[in-house]
């Protein structure tokens, strides 16, 4: 390969607990060691990647690094018996961008065992789209069904609806025929959840119960929740007998104050959601579903799509919680 330098965000600790942020040229020889190179040509911007952007030791250990969970583009090295030169494939999850340099590079190293090949119709824009976000609400929506609740078995209740995973859940479900309720904090987000598909959307706050009673009225067959804490806790006093909640986010808490009424009074399942080490045979099912059946029409008007040069603002932005939907980078053209 003739390339040796690349283009990259590169965080560095400039002093103990003070990091900057840059696009920088950087060395083939600064990847780590993997059966894959890969020309990156999109990434997308998760909450995890802003933690790693400004040192959040419990995702990044080392500086400098190149953050980024996720990365789509082609093969330019490597591949053996599972890959060719040239082929489309995507990367989220596993270590990328924790503690291996991510997607916010033009090239990645990466274990074969990581890569998953595009499936089609999907192109790689769309895959990012979905990137981790939208892979975490396939998980999340594929317990709903495997679980065996039915649409006709009522409502679906999605926290932080607006964020990645909650709006990409909300559209996931209603594309296959699911009544969702979307909650979120955001009361000017109204007329994107409708759009997504949400047949109802409520305000947070209907769904932090104070009372600490330990079951509240039956009001939903299954809930997608994002945000954790209280309203985890609530949204299991509300779900209906024999129904089941996923759970894959903390930014409302990590604890979680609940009883065992809703497991041995109504037979409520809480399905944890572990996207980053997923088996590959799963994930490679979910991305079948996430590319043709599960697909939602309207899927390219949840991104915003930025540059490298615009992460920064971006990064700093999705802390403030002030994104809605999915924000892709084009990391560069094909």
């Amino acid at each position: 390969m003739a390339q040796t330098t690349f283009k990259a965000m590169v965080v560095t600790e400039d002093s103990p607990d003070r990091f900057s942020r840059r696009i920088a040229e950087k060395s083939i020889h600064d990847l780590p060691p993997g059966d894959l190179l890969i020309k990156v040509l999109y990434s997308s911007l998760n909450y995890k990647d802003a933690l790693s952007a400004t040192g959040n030791r419990g995702v990044t250990k080392s500086y400098p690094h190149t953050p980024g969970i996720d990365a789509a583009g082609v093969v330019i090295e490597g591949g053996g018996d599972d890959f060719k030169i040239g082929d489309p494939v995507l990367v989220t999850g596993y270590d990328l961008g924790m503690n291996t340099s991510g997607g916010f590079g033009q090239l990645i190293r990466v274990p074969v065992g990581w890569a998953v090949r595009k499936p089609d119709p999907l192109t790689l824009r769309e895959s990012m789209i979905y990137g981790t976000a939208g892979f975490t609400a396939g998980l999340s929506v594929a317990k709903i069904v495997e679980h065996g609740i039915l649409p006709s078995h009522g409502d679906i209740l999605v926290t932080g609806a607006s964020g990645g995973v909650g709006s990409l859940a909300v559209s996931v479900l209603s594309r296959i025929g699911y009544s969702v309720v979307a909650s979120t904090g955001k009361t000017g987000e109204k007329e994107f959840l409708t759009q997504c598909g949400a047949k109802a959307i409520i305000h947070r706050d209907e769904i932090n119960d104070k009372s600490k009673r330990p079951l509240l009225k039956s009001r939903f067959a299954g809930v997608v929740d994002t945000v954790g804490g209280d309203f985890l806790a609530t949204a299991l006093k509300s779900i209906a007998l024999h129904g089941a909640a996923t759970c894959c986010g903390n930014v409302a808490s990590p604890e979680l104050h609940t009883t065992v009424f809703p497991f041995i009074l109504r037979g409520v399942t809480l399905y944890g959601i572990d996207s980053a080490n997923s088996p590959m045979e799963y994930r490679r099912k979910i991305w079948k579903k996430l590319a043709a059946d599960w697909k939602p029409d309207h899927l390219d008007r949840l991104a915003n799509e930025i540059s490298p040069a615009e992460l920064d603002r971006h990064i700093d932005l999705i802390l403030q919680g002030k994104l809605r939907g999915r924000t892709i980078v084009r990391i560069q053209n094909p």
